[in-house]
């Protein structure tokens, strides 16, 4: 797979097969993510990885904070878009192609709330990389660096056969993730990644999102 596949081939997976990622494996692709590009090469990224016991307690905690209403929210900020805009529509899109993929239907609540449940169980993925910054650096300053690094690691990863989703819903409730890792509070948890073995016949796998073309998004000056 070169490198323009991997780009145009990646999706985030939301299934994964019961199968252990070995720590050498995903410690190998970790070492190919840090060459991302940082500002001032000040390679803001730090990495928490939690598979097996941890991620079941901190997985049955989540689920546990969210069902009894505990106050959370995640300490990066991400999905808030104007309400009318082109934005919301696109994220609006995609939950129906995934409801739709998964027989959700608009006023089943049960499943929708099963759904939701498993975003916060990081998709049941038998490893999870957990991304903070030192909170000495600013809320938005290096959040293009994790950008970058976070787009290595999920191409590194298919070289492998593993899938990725970059999710926010696993790390919610930051005390959570912090009673069962070291992470300090001198350190801003910004996301997290799902990774494992895509269960390829679950339907949510499916999706396709698509992409607006860079044609319709680019202003060309000074070419002939």
């Amino acid at each position: 797979m070169n490198i323009n596949e991997a780009i145009c081939s990646r999706k985030s997976i939301r299934g994964f097969i019961p199968k252990p990622v070995p720590r050498a494996l995903i410690s190998e692709i970790l070492e190919t993510a840090v060459y991302a590009p940082s500002a001032l090469n000040s390679q803001p990224w730090e990495f928490t990885v939690v598979a097996g016991g941890v991620l079941d307690k901190i997985c049955k905690a989540n689920i546990e904070s969210l069902e009894r209403g505990a106050s959370g929210g995640p300490e990066n900020i991400t999905g808030l878009w104007p309400k009318d805009s082109v934005f919301r529509r696109r994220q609006v899109d995609l939950a129906k192609h995934l409801f739709s993929l998964m027989a959700i239907e608009r006023g089943d609540t049960e499943k929708r709330n099963e759904w939701l449940k498993l975003g916060f169980r990081f998709f049941d993925a038998p490893a999870a990389i957990i991304i903070s910054v030192d909170t000495v650096l600013s809320q938005s300053g290096p959040l293009l660096d994790i950008g970058a690094v976070m787009q290595n690691i999920c191409l590194a990863a298919l070289e492998h056969g593993l899938g990725t989703c970059i999710e926010d819903q696993g790390v919610f409730f930051p005390d959570v993730i912090r009673k069962y890792t070291g992470i300090d509070e001198n350190k801003r948890i910004v996301i997290a990644i799902a990774i494992g073995y895509p269960d390829l016949g679950f339907p949510a796998n499916k999706v396709d999102s698509g992409r607006v073309l860079a044609a319709e998004k680019t202003a060309w000056y000074g070419f002939d």
